[in-house]
């Protein structure tokens, strides 16, 4: 497997914007799962993940993300019809998109929902290479390959051209998480539908808070692989942590949240200040 990054980051950003009118960019709502949210290419994360981003104070980086179902195991909460695991609501948990200044395939630079890790100026990840770095991300587009589905790298040469999938050969390691084993690891149920019902009814409108995605963060950092149990001393301590992490993460998605409601100009060069200023790694550039 072989990709060519430079200029893309399609698979980091929501780029519905600059896609084609009649570009098919439906990939994450098609099939029984329907996301509850709607923006593109979220990261799920493993547990452990969830647990490393609490620890270094990035509770804001994540987000959660429930389904619809049709035709399948589901259960109401907060009014909405969600997937469910032995009736529980079933969910995921990603990195976070905020509205940055990009310019992606060579395009003018313009606000567009991008990972929270995503340095707006490069077009790289603040922590590629470090030990927070997800899996999702390192093997990608490696298990689309394995299981012979359209890459992000492939959707970014149909509606920009360009040859950014170089070698599609998937890696000898590829090993998507899919069905039962990925119950408590990847996908993650919480265990009390009550608590989370207006939640679930802010994720639907796109309205969620802070508090309502660090209660799903909390049951992921507390789940255990293969089980659906839920630790209820390892919940309180991860849900405590979420609520109170402060970091470059924070601000960052704050000051770029209010200047994209602002329509200020989109200007990539600002990271320097809004994300380095506040103490986010910086990249290396392209050779």
């Amino acid at each position: 497997m072989e990709v060519h990054c430079e200029g893309c980051a399609g698979c980091c950003l929501d780029w519905r914007a600059l896609a084609p009118d009649d570009f098919d960019h439906g990939h994450e709502r098609r099939g029984r799962y329907r996301p509850l949210d709607d923006v593109d290419n979220l990261v799920p994360l493993s547990c452990d993940e969830v647990r490393a981003f609490l620890a270094a104070g990035h509770a804001d980086a994540m987000v959660a993300r429930l389904f619809r179902i049709e035709d399948g195991p589901s259960v109401t909460v907060g009014g909405v019809d969600v997937a469910a695991v032995r009736g529980r609501p079933a969910f995921l948990v990603g990195l976070a998109k905020v509205p940055k200044p990009v310019a992606p395939f060579d395009s003018d630079p313009q606000w567009l929902p991008s990972c929270v890790f995503l340095d707006p100026e490069t077009l790289q990840c603040r922590i590629h290479g470090e030990e927070a770095y997800p899996q999702t991300c390192s093997t990608y587009p490696g298990d689309n390959l394995a299981l012979d589905a359209e890459t992000e790298c492939e959707r970014v040469e149909r509606a920009h051209g360009g040859d950014r999938l170089v070698d599609d050969d998937p890696p000898a390691d590829s090993d998507p998480v899919i069905g039962p084993g990925a119950v408590g690891s990847r996908v993650f149920v919480h265990p009390d539908a009550d608590r989370i019902e207006d939640a679930v009814g802010r994720l639907a409108t796109g309205e969620a808070t802070r508090a309502d995605h660090a209660e799903f963060v909390a049951v992921a950092a507390a789940s255990s692989p293969g089980t659906l149990a839920v630790n209820d001393d390892r919940y309180e301590q991860a849900h405590e942590r979420a609520l109170d992490a402060d970091s470059w993460v924070d601000g960052a998605i704050a000051e770029w949240s209010e200047r994209a409601a602002s329509d200020e100009s989109a200007d990539p060069e600002t990271a320097a200040t809004v994300e380095e200023g506040r103490g986010a790694p910086a990249t290396p550039g392209w050779e």
